[in-house]
């Protein structure tokens, strides 16, 4: 897309500050689309029209900072600018209970401990018995954690314009990689686990972010109720995170 970008100076001078505005109007449906995205995983009390206005900031932070001459799409480029920039005010708000990040964070490692103990990826009521509760409260524990925001890590976006699953399962910058070499070893490591998922999780995870359908069009694809489709998409990410968290860090890292 043709941005007239390669022209713009933000001098503050009049002509900058109108080429300025028109960028963000024409990037604005970038924005709504990015924030209600990730709107959808967050509780109900979350203004989307409050993600949408720090989106924008994060829009004319990239607008403002944007060099067309390195060879790369303003909405490319914006994109990570927009995503971060909600994600960060999400964090300063810190708005999930703690009591819910240490759940999330507790069947994290009950997936863990139950995958040593039996050789292989636990189903849901060994991992609800490495909790010592029942699979009713388990699965009450996953409709609370769903609501726990799990992109913390962003990768410049790629050919495939969809929703890496990659963005979803880091616990810290400081864990990931920044070498494309990394990134190759980081994506073999996760199709193997995805491979060894239950299949009703594997099957979530691929229409949910490779064929980008909504949880709702999942549930009714899958003949399920809405919430259990909920339920599978989270446990897969905590199975995810937990399995990579531990594999990544024990691989030698690359020097720089």
């Amino acid at each position: 897309m043709a941005t007239g970008l390669q022209h713009y100076r933000p001098s503050g001078v009049e002509d900058s500050t109108s080429e300025r505005e028109a960028l963000v109007l024409e990037h604005l449906p970038q924005v709504c689309l990015i924030a209600r995205r990730i709107h959808d995983r967050l509780p109900d009390y979350i203004s989307l029209d409050d993600l949408i206005s720090t989106g924008v900031i994060g829009l004319m932070a990239a607008i403002d900072n944007y060099d067309a001459s390195l060879g790369v799409q303003l909405n490319t480029y914006a994109e990570r600018r927009i995503r971060g920039a909600i994600i960060d005010s999400l964090r300063d708000a810190d708005w999930a209970p703690r009591e819910t990040r240490r759940r999330s964070k507790a069947i994290e490692a009950a997936i863990h401990r139950a995958k040593q103990r039996f050789g292989r990826e636990p189903a849901e009521e060994e991992i609800a018995a490495e909790l010592n509760i029942g699979i009713a409260e388990y699965q009450k524990w996953l409709a609370e954690v769903q609501s726990v925001e799990l992109e913390r890590l962003e990768f410049e976006p790629g050919e495939n314009p969809g929703r890496n699953l990659l963005h979803f399962i880091s616990s810290g910058e400081d864990a990931w990689p920044s070498t494309v070499v990394e990134r190759s070893e980081l994506v073999r490591i996760l199709a193997l686990a995805i491979e060894r998922m239950p299949k009703s999780e594997r099957t979530v995870l691929s229409m949910y972010y490779y064929e980008e359908l909504n949880l709702r069009e999942i549930a009714e694809v899958m003949k399920m109720h809405l919430s259990r489709i909920a339920q599978l998409r989270t446990q897969a990410i905590l199975r995810l995170r937990s399995h990579m968290e531990r594999v990544w860090l024990s691989q030698p890292r690359r020097k720089a």
